[in-house]
C-alpha cells in the first residue's frame, strides 16, 4: 500500500509543476491538521480542524477529519490524505468483518491495533498519524495515539497533527482528570482554536464528536462561535 505522491515543491514566484501549472499541483494532498482527543467518565470526545492542503493551496477548507471505524468507535486522521483514507477504509472493512464473526461490536483496542499493524507494516511507505477513540463494554471510553512510525500508545488525551506543536503546553496546564463531556467539548474546541490560529496548514471549522454507550453526538463550531484568544 506505497503511497504515489509527489514530494512538495517549492512555492512562490512563478513556480511552475512539470505539467506547466502552478506547482502546488504537483504537491501531495494533506490533512496538515490539528486533531485531538480526550477521555471522560463514561465516554471520549473527539475533534479537529477542518483545513485540508495541496502545498500552500487550501484544497478542502471543510473536510470532515472525524473519521468513523464502526458505530462507536472515529479515528482522525493527520498526514496524507490518500494514505489515511486507505488505511481507515481497511481497519473499517476488517471491523465490520470481525463484528459479524463475534457476533457483537469490535472492541476500540482491536481497532486501534489494526491502524497500529498497518502503520508498522507500511511505515516506510506511509505518512499517517492517527489517533483511534471510541467506547465498548469491556473497557468505556479509550483513545489510543497511533503515530508516524506505528508505535501504539494509549492516553487520557491525545492530540495530533502540524498544529498540536503549538498548543502542548495549553494541553499539559489544562487537563485534568474526571472532566465531565461537556468540559471535554470546551477544553477541545479552545485547544483546537488555539493551533488553527498558529498553525497554517490548519483553519476552517472546529468539528467535535462525543461517543458514549448512547452513541454519537456531534458539534460544528463555525465562524465567529470559535473561541478568540489574544491576537497580538
Amino acid at each position: 500500500m506505497a503511497a504515489i505522491l509527489n514530494s512538495v515543491k517549492s512555492f512562490g514566484g512563478n513556480s511552475m509543476s512539470a505539467n506547466g501549472g502552478p506547482d502546488f499541483m504537483d504537491a501531495p494532498v494533506t490533512t496538515g491538521t490539528s486533531i485531538m482527543a480526550v477521555e471522560f467518565d463514561g465516554g471520549v470526545v473527539i475533534g479537529a480542524d477542518s483545513r485540508t492542503t495541496s502545498g500552500s493551496y487550501i484544497a478542502n477548507r471543510v473536510t470532515d477529519k472525524l473519521t468513523p471505524v464502526h458505530d462507536r468507535i472515529f479515528c482522525c486522521r493527520s498526514g496524507s490524505a490518500a494514505d489515511t483514507q486507505a488505511i481507515a477504509d481497511i481497519v473499517s472493512y476488517h471491523t465490520s468483518f470481525h463484528s459479524i464473526e463475534v457476533g457483537e461490536p469490535p472492541l476500540v483496542r482491536t481497532a486501534a491495533n489494526l491502524f497500529k499493524d498497518l502503520c508498522y507494516r507500511h511505515r516506510e511507505d506511509l505518512t499517517a498519524g492517527i489517533i483511534v477513540a471510541g467506547w465498548d463494554k469491556r473497557k468505556g471510553g479509550q483513545v489510543y495515539s497511533v503515530p508516524l512510525g506505528g508505535m501504539l500508545v494509549r492516553q487520557a488525551v491525545a492530540i495530533g497533527g502540524s498544529g498540536s506543536t503549538y498548543v502542548y503546553g495549553y494541553v499539559d496546564s489544562h487537563f485534568k482528570e474526571g472532566m465531565t463531556k461537556e468540559e471535554c467539548f470546551q477544553f477541545c474546541a479552545n485547544t483546537l482554536a488555539l493551533a488553527m490560529f498558529r498553525d497554517g496548514s490548519s483553519g476552517g471549522v472546529i468539528r467535535l464528536a462525543a461517543i458514549n454507550e448512547d452513541g454519537i453526538e456531534r458539534k460544528v463550531i463555525t465562524g465567529d462561535d470559535i473561541p478568540k484568544f489574544w491576537e497580538g
